[in-house]
């Protein structure tokens, strides 16, 4: 029932920047927590996540203090701001939506995107 497509992503330099976007389809997009994975070899790292409130977000370690998860509940959009990227950055990103952020957290994940490209370069 819920469709989420990313855009934004692409090739970037070491330092620079690059937002992500995903769109979601549905009338009841606020009620979900949403989050950003990235693929790692043989496994999807938990990047971040946000819930129904905008002070009310979480973060990886290896992310926390360069990226910034942000929603825009009236566009059905959520965002990952990615700033001072590291070429270890480079990944597919997907994003997400679950019942609630630490659900995200732990893999708990009700819907996927199909993932975008993030390549950093050195």
């Amino acid at each position: 029932q819920v469709q989420l497509v990313e855009s934004g992503g692409g090739l970037v330099q070491a330092g620079g920047s690059l937002r992500l976007s995903c769109a979601a389809s549905g009338r009841t997009f606020s009620t979900y927590a949403m989050g950003w994975f990235r693929q790692a070899p043989g496994k999807r790292e938990f990047v971040a996540a946000i819930n129904w409130s905008i002070g009310n977000t979480n973060y990886a370690d290896s992310v926390k203090g360069r990226f910034t998860i942000s929603r825009d509940n009236a566009k059905n959009t959520v965002y990952l701001q990615m700033n001072s990227l590291k070429p270890e950055d480079t990944a597919v990103y997907y994003c997400a939506a679950g019942a609630s952020v630490p659900a995200l957290q732990t893999g708990r994940v009700g819907y996927w995107g199909q993932g975008i490209q993030v390549t950093v370069s050195s």
